[in-house]
């Protein structure tokens, strides 16, 4: 069974940089996008951050020009570096593989941004 298990969240001032890290273990095979999600309190989960199979990246509006996504394929991990966080960056931060077309999520991680 493949987990998926996060670090790298904590509190940061606004300006600020952080940088989440996920990796999976288990039987690992056919990775069809890795991602980022995140969820305010009060909010929907939003998508934030993917790159496909094939190394094309997507980004929401919100955080193009600051965050950066990428991955390793041989330690199966994905990252996400967060340069110039803001507070509304607030947010439980998910990491999410798509294996085979099945959703598998992390447990989630705490990125607060203060002012």
């Amino acid at each position: 069974q493949v987990q998926l298990v996060e670090s790298g969240g904590g509190l940061v001032q606004a300006g600020g940089s952080l940088r989440l890290s996920c990796a999976a273990s288990g039987s690992i095979s056919s990775i069809n996008s890795m991602g980022w999600y995140r969820q305010a309190p009060g909010k929907q989960r939003e998508l934030v951050a993917s790159i496909i199979s094939g190394g094309s990246t997507n980004y929401v509006d919100s955080v193009k020009g600051r965050f950066t996504i990428s991955r390793d394929n041989a330690k199966n991990a994905v990252y996400l570096q967060m340069n110039s966080l803001k507070p509304e960056d607030t947010a439980v931060y998910y990491c999410n593989f798509v294996i085979r077309w099945v959703f598998i999520w992390g447990q989630g991680t705490q990125v607060t941004v203060s002012s």
